[in-house]
């Protein structure tokens, strides 16, 4: 609030102005400004391969002969499996990535501009006024 200006002609024997000034005070404060979850997570992806099985059998045939020992068009097989291959599926897990997480300060310099207001003292003269400041005659 600015006062009301003083003049000669209000009679006064002594005037005080009190004059202000505005300071600048800057204060920070930490906040939150995000928060973050981290977590793994398994996708599952089916996987079709073909894989050559072998088998191992024992054959036997047998051909009837007729009485002039020629073969006959009948011939009986036998088939008895010996070996196979067996499928074994096994799963082991292999490292994808190494990923790593952690926090990071740093400072950065954030240039703020703010008006600051100063009340001074202004003087105004009418007529011819002689002027001395700390006792010398301007």
């Amino acid at each position: 609030m600015s006062e009301q200006p003083k003049t000669a002609n209000d009679h006064y024997d002594k005037v005080s102005l009190n004059l202000h000034k505005e300071e600048l005070q800057v204060s920070k404060k930490w906040i939150e400004t995000a928060n973050v979850t981290v977590y793994k997570k398994s996708y599952t992806e089916e996987k079709q391969i073909l894989v050559p099985v072998r088998r191992e059998e024992l054959i036997i045939e047998k051909k009837i002969l007729n009485s002039e020992g020629e073969t006959d068009k009948n011939i009986e097989t036998i088939r008895i499996p010996l070996r196979e291959d067996r499928i074994e599926v096994t799963l082991h897990p292999t490292l994808l990535e190494d990923v790593e997480i952690y926090k990071n300060q740093y400072e950065e310099i954030k240039q703020i501009i703010e008006t600051l207001k100063e009340e001074k003292v202004h003087i105004e003269t009418i007529g011819d006024v002689k002027l001395t400041v700390n006792n010398q005659l301007l």
